[in-house]
């Protein structure tokens, strides 16, 4: 089933986080793939808020990896792979580690990890249309 989420202004990014994190149920690996500047880790800081992280969200572009507890407790992982040039830097952080340990894992600029990432994570797209509206879409 194909999904998309319309996001026309920031005044509709909370809305969509909470849609967002409602239609990918328990899925626990979100890889999400845009062209520099579309609002991954915009998108990124409102699912953490619906999700109850109280601490301040941010980018991990220079420490690759960045963890968040949500709301109930849980660990959450956010990951920045732009820097990652080899293969090889993403398995000395552990990733696969990250991967495996059943916490919820956002992912942005998978591509550059894409060999290493389990098939049951879920694809994500977000695309700038003309107009500056994003269009988050996803198949499951």
């Amino acid at each position: 089933m194909k999904h998309e989420i319309i996001i026309k202004d920031l005044r509709e990014l909370d809305v969509a986080a909470k849609k967002f994190i409602d239609l990918i149920g328990d899925r626990k690996l979100i890889a999400f793939y845009a062209p520099m500047g579309a609002g991954k880790t915009t998108f990124t800081t409102a699912v953490c808020k619906h999700l109850g992280v109280r601490d301040p969200v941010c980018s991990p572009t220079f420490t690759i990896i960045n963890e968040y507890m949500t709301g109930n407790g849980s660990p959450m992982y956010h990951f920045d792979f732009y820097r990652i040039a080899k293969l090889s830097e993403a398995v000395e952080i552990g990733l696969e580690d990250y991967l495996y340990s059943g916490a919820l894992c956002l992912m942005e600029w998978p591509e550059n990890v894409e060999e290493l990432l389990p098939e049951e994570t879920l694809k994500v797209s977000i695309e700038v249309k003309p107009d500056q509206t994003r269009v988050i879409c996803w198949e499951d």
